[in-house]
């Protein structure tokens, strides 16, 4: 099969190491299926294992990626969740201390054939196409559980999110504006900011920007570089959402003081659930959202969206097509 894979890794150069070329087709154990890839996306979690972050180097070569939409050998159309419990798990798998997401133990999806568990797999709601069908299963899927699950907000309510061009902050802002929460976003290239206003936020400001009112949550995944942005921008009893840093994990200034004096929550978010994925994509074909999408190419081209995405030009989601 073809498959977009790291053979080799370097944190100065990662695309040195990303090689699109066949690899031996994939074979289910038990309790997996093989499914036949129709379309698949990027995200920076592909990158980071080409610079040797979270992936082993004695795990190589190691097909990548994390999302996917195909069929089982039976015809029917499913979103694959790339969560992985350790065997005997049972509940919520991303509090598996031993869980582990496609490409990091098991090989990815960006491939024409993928493996996964059967229990993984969701089916794929009429009239979603493949091209979003691929965007949700990591990057929206993450938004999604930030802002339904854990920020606890409400339609009418005011979130702020972090950081307006990134994969989980277009999906923040898409989802928010059709559930009826009131989005802003920052940025520190107004381009940006106009499109995050054009998919549906309803104010964005520069990066570290006073803000006109309190919010009632904040959703970060830039990190040391907003922190006290965030924190400042919360009303009393507010909350933040973290699902990632991308500026680093160390702010200069934690603001201890403030979280407690305005008693606001502080809450950690890592991906979804595969149950959370199937609510997902029923919310977003019944809301009639379209995921913001950069550019679809096929797999064999899979090493120009890479390079996109390294260089920092992706608005949306990078998506092959098989």
């Amino acid at each position: 099969m073809l498959a977009a894979f790291a053979k080799s890794q370097s944190a100065a150069d990662p695309l040195s190491g990303l090689e699109v070329a066949e690899r031996p087709d994939p074979q289910a154990r038990d309790g997996w299926t093989t499914v036949r890839v129709r379309a698949a996306a990027l995200n920076h979690h592909d990158v980071w294992s080409l610079r040797g972050v979270g992936l082993p180097a004695d795990r190589l070569p190691m097909v990548l990626g994390c999302d996917a939409a195909g069929t089982t050998e039976d015809g029917t159309e499913v979103l694959v969740h790339a969560v992985v419990a350790s065997p005997g798990w049972t509940g919520d798998e991303t509090l598996d201390p031993k869980r582990t997401l496609l490409s990091e133990l098991y090989d990815g999806t960006l491939a024409e054939l993928v493996a996964v568990p059967t229990a993984n797999l969701v089916p794929k709601p009429e009239g979603l196409s493949w091209e979003h069908a691929a965007c949700l299963p990591t990057a929206w899927l993450t938004a999604y559980r930030m802002l339904f699950t854990n920020a606890g907000v409400r339609p009418g309510d005011t979130v702020l999110v972090q950081g307006a061009a990134g994969g989980v902050a277009t999906a923040l802002v898409q989802l928010g504006s059709a559930a009826g929460i009131r989005m802003w976003v920052t940025s520190r290239e107004a381009a940006k900011g106009e499109q995050a206003v054009a998919l549906g936020a309803d104010r964005a400001f520069g990066s570290g920007e006073r803000l006109p009112d309190r919010v009632d949550a904040v959703m970060e995944t830039v990190g040391a570089a907003t922190w006290s942005h965030s924190i400042n921008s919360l009303r009393p009893g507010g909350t933040v959402v973290i699902s990632g840093a991308t500026s680093g994990d160390a702010p200069s200034k934690a603001e201890l003081t403030k979280i407690f004096f305005k008693q606001l929550r502080v809450v950690g978010s890592t991906m979804g659930s595969r149950t959370e994925l199937e609510s997902l994509a029923r919310f977003v074909v019944g809301s009639g959202i379209e995921p913001l999408v950069d550019s679809v190419r096929p797999l064999a081209e899979a090493r120009d969206g890479f390079a996109r995405m390294v260089e920092g030009q992706v608005a949306g989601k990078v998506v092959f097509t098989v």
